[in-house]
């Protein structure tokens, strides 16, 4: 019996039969579902491919399709330009309270946030439309398949891998802890939280040994790399904790190119591109500073509940230097690697961070409850909210690149 799905549905993730709300869109940063629908993709910008192996390209001309896609985009359609739009009609795609999965570092609600606007957004590109998600496509799709995401915190992992299954249809979903991908002093996905932190030049293989064989891959590194203009970096053997160990410390623009090179090097060596799509998100911004947007200075995300406007809009917590290196680097490269560029259209979202509405972990003192700005988380993002539409982003280059 296939599972019964609806509009209201976020997730691939069956209690026996019907599906989880929520289970995978709410696990991870990059979490692979957000809409789940039972009806027909209905858009203007697709066209369906004429043969199983086959795509027709804008010219006319056939060629070999890529794994998993169905379809392309017709015409110069670039989904990350566009502008959000106001839509209670099909947002939230469900509600926090329906969702025992969310984590509740997310959970919003939960923990007091008194307005819900942040959940009404949709992105609508300038030139097209989204396509809704399907999710009888997506479960077949991912029959027998394995589908790994690995980075930071934003994929909300517990342990350095977690693995759930869609047992009817024998598909994981695997979050993997590897905040630098590179082997490093934080790869304790508990025990993580170290000022001074050092990476192993070389080292992909530690990780990248339990990546091999996945069918989908999303990688994403940045906000670890944050720590200062220059980065550790370990070369050779030693242990993290001598102190004689050869340490250079590169800027960490140079640092982390030697991430991204070490990754395509590790995906040119380990997967076949006939099987397998690699996907690489760029940089979730913070809300750190309140003059980026033009407001007051000394604050932040902190009880701000309307989104910036202005298109242009780039904070300066997110180090542009950064992104020239994954264009220079990914954007480079001729294996078949796709970009998730979530970074701008996340920018304007400065009204959906968790701020002080999640689980603290650490009870917040006197002087902070005072102060609510001083503890305000304005990296991670409530559920629902943004972090579905990066989804939908995924799922149509996925099936329609």
């Amino acid at each position: 019996m296939k599972p019964h799905l609806s509009t209201s549905n976020s997730s691939m993730f069956a209690k026996r039969v019907r599906l989880s709300p929520c289970l995978l869109t709410l696990l991870a940063f990059m979490a692979l579902v957000a809409v789940l629908s039972g009806e027909d993709f209905i858009f203007s910008f697709i066209r369906l491919s004429p043969e199983p192996d086959q795509l027709l390209s804008r010219s006319g001309s056939r060629r070999e399709k890529l794994p998993f896609a169905i379809g392309e985009r017709e015409g110069d359609c670039d989904i990350y330009r566009g502008r959000w739009v106001r839509d209670e009609s099909t947002r939230p795609h469900y509600q926090e309270s329906d969702c025992p999965y969310i984590q509740p570092q997310l959970t919003c609600q939960e923990h007091g946030r008194p307005d819900k606007e942040y959940q009404f957004w949709r992105w609508q590109p300038r030139d097209c439309d989204l396509p809704s998600f399907n999710a009888t496509l997506m479960l077949e799709a991912l029959r027998g398949k394995r589908v790994m995401f690995v980075g930071d915190s934003l994929n909300r992992v517990n342990g350095s891998l977690r693995v759930f299954r869609a047992k009817e249809y024998n598909a994981t979903i695997e979050f993997y802890w590897a905040p630098f991908l590179l082997e490093s002093n934080s790869d304790d996905a508990v025990i993580h939280r170290l000022a001074d932190r050092i990476v192993r030049k070389g080292s992909i293989d530690k990780h990248g040994q339990n990546w091999k064989g996945a069918d989908v891959l999303v990688f994403n590194t940045y906000l670890w790399w944050m720590t200062g203009l220059t980065m550790k970096i370990l070369q050779g053997q030693g242990s993290f904790n001598d102190e004689a160990g050869d340490i250079v410390q590169p800027s960490t623009e140079d640092a982390y190119r030697i991430a991204m090179r070490s990754m395509l090097e590790w995906v040119d060596q380990n997967v076949d591109p006939k099987k397998t799509r690699v996907f690489f998100a760029t940089m979730s911004p913070s809300h750190e500073k309140s003059r980026d947007w033009g407001a007051e200075p000394g604050g932040n995300c902190y009880n701000q509940t309307t989104m910036i406007e202005d298109p242009t809009y780039w904070g300066s917590d997110c180090r542009k230097s950064i992104m020239e290196v994954v264009r220079d680097v990914v954007g480079g490269t001729k294996l078949p690697i796709t970009v998730l560029n979530i970074t701008q259209l996340s920018s304007y979202r400065k009204d959906a961070h968790t701020s002080i509405y999640k689980k603290q972990w650490v009870p917040p003192t006197p002087q902070q409850i005072a102060n609510p700005v001083s503890y305000a988380d304005c990296v991670h993002w409530c559920l629902p909210g943004l972090q579905d539409t990066w989804n939908e982003l995924l799922f149509t280059e996925l099936f329609y690149p």
